[in-house]
């Protein structure tokens, strides 16, 4: 490694242990900000430091009971400010040189992401002041918050829905016209693993006639899909895509692996879970991450390639490839030129997930609105039961379903942030959002 390497080492799976994390768990449940490590380099001084594994082990500062005398005492083993500020030095140096301002402006935004989460940390520990929502958003996204805008959404949805012959006018509204349209063509879960590989193959099938005559042709030969669906039960998290890419052939090239857990429990659609295939996996995340490991090998792209993070201004990229997956995937650029509407009908409830999501946390920490007054506003956005139910509860409650720290990019031409906790009581609502994203 060189001394940038160390530095992304250090810094990223060192706040990712501050909070908890563990880049080394197979599972979304461990995860914090760093969502990967396959470069077969050796796990860096903050992974293994003497403390380090206690801190994981109790949740770190968003633990329920922070343990203060073994994150005092990792924090006196790692000096993570002074591997962020490497980061954030070492990106103007490239950028001063000229030499690649990509990867300056890739490094810049990290280090941005890394020190908020880290005045975040210290705000938890009662070592610093609150730090602002908007830093957070901002850091994340590159934007200010801004309130969702669902209702051209909601009225395509409404539009479709009654083609298909589920009236959005009875005392039901469009929320049962949705659940009456969603029960009709619902996953069986004991199934998914099944139907799961009969999307992934079509999907597949699409990127190679509609995106492979686009890529260079050393990307070719890289398997697209290599994922596995576990369904886990009772978990709080709709579903999470696990990238590894530990896995070796025998002449030492990867395998390009990936898990996704889904949550057992969870009601979708099959035009839904259509568009989770192309999110979480073909020509989604998974595609993007294993042609990312493909570059590195190849030394085509840098260590940071191989320790993808969330909550940073690269997943707002990644979010936004993976929201666009499905037009990549069947060749067309607007949701109405999709073939088919029960299709577009699945594209558009997960994109007003993606409102409810975002407004969630806007109101609560962008405006503060009390729990009475969230009531109307998220029954008017969301269009999952679950998600309406839960969503005007207090922090502690929402977080578990609303909680994904995202911005998804919805068409070509804005992006709607998906937004980040900032103040005390919104460290758990952070660290959930990042467990979350997939």
């Amino acid at each position: 490694m060189d001394p940038i390497d160390r530095f992304v080492a250090d810094a990223v799976l060192g706040i990712d242990t501050l909070w908890g994390g563990d880049v080394m768990c197979p599972s979304g449940t461990g995860r914090f900000i760093a969502d990967s490590w396959f470069s077969d380099e050796p796990l860096p001084p903050a992974y293994k430091a003497p403390a380090a594994a206690r801190v994981r082990e109790t949740g770190g500062v968003s633990g329920k009971n922070v343990d203060r005398q073994a994150v005092e005492e990792y924090l006196r083993q790692v000096d993570l400010p002074q591997a962020i500020a490497g980061i954030r030095d070492e990106a103007r140096k490239i950028d001063a040189r000229k030499i690649d301002g990509m990867r300056s402006q890739y490094l810049e935004g990290l280090s941005l992401c890394l020190e908020t989460m880290w005045d975040l940390a210290m705000e938890v520990l009662r070592k610093g002041k609150p730090v602002p929502y908007a830093r957070c958003v901002e850091s994340s996204t590159g934007r200010p918050p801004e309130a969702s805008r669902p209702e051209a959404k909601r009225e395509r949805v409404a539009e479709l829905l009654g083609r298909a012959g589920y009236s959005t006018s009875s005392s039901a509204g469009l929320l049962g016209a949705v659940d009456a349209w969603r029960r009709d063509r619902v996953v069986p879960m004991a199934s998914v693993r099944a139907l799961g590989a009969a999307v992934i193959a079509h999907f597949d099938r699409l990127s190679a006639a509609n995106l492979l005559p686009y890529l260079p042709k050393d990307l070719l030969s890289v398997p697209r899909a290599n994922i596995e669906f576990l369904p886990i039960k009772d978990a709080w998290f709709s579903g999470s895509m696990n990238y590894i890419g530990r896995a070796r052939k025998a002449d030492g090239s990867p395998h390009y692996e990936a898990t996704y857990e889904i949550n057992a429990s969870l009601q979708i659609s099959v035009p839904e879970f259509e568009q989770l295939v192309s999110h979480e996996v073909v020509p989604g995340h998974v595609t993007t991450f294993a042609y990312l490991q493909d570059l590195y090998v190849r030394g085509k792209a840098s260590f940071e390639a191989t320790v993808l993070t969330m909550n940073t201004r690269a997943a707002t990229l990644f979010e936004g490839i993976a929201n666009n997956a499905i037009l990549i995937a069947h060749g067309v650029t607007e949701i109405e030129q999709l073939p088919d509407e029960d299709l577009q009908i699945g594209v558009l409830l997960a994109l007003l997930q993606d409102d409810g999501k975002n407004q969630s946390s806007y109101l609560t920490w962008g405006e503060e609105c009390s729990a009475r007054k969230w009531r109307p506003i998220f029954a008017g956005i969301s269009l999952s039961r679950k998600s309406a139910r839960t969503s005007f509860l207090a922090p502690g409650v929402n977080i578990r379903y609303w909680a994904e720290c995202i911005c998804r990019l919805i068409g070509q031409e804005r992006s709607e942030s998906h937004n980040c906790g900032a103040s005390t009581r919104r460290i758990a609502f952070y660290r959930q959002s990042t467990a979350a994203l997939g």
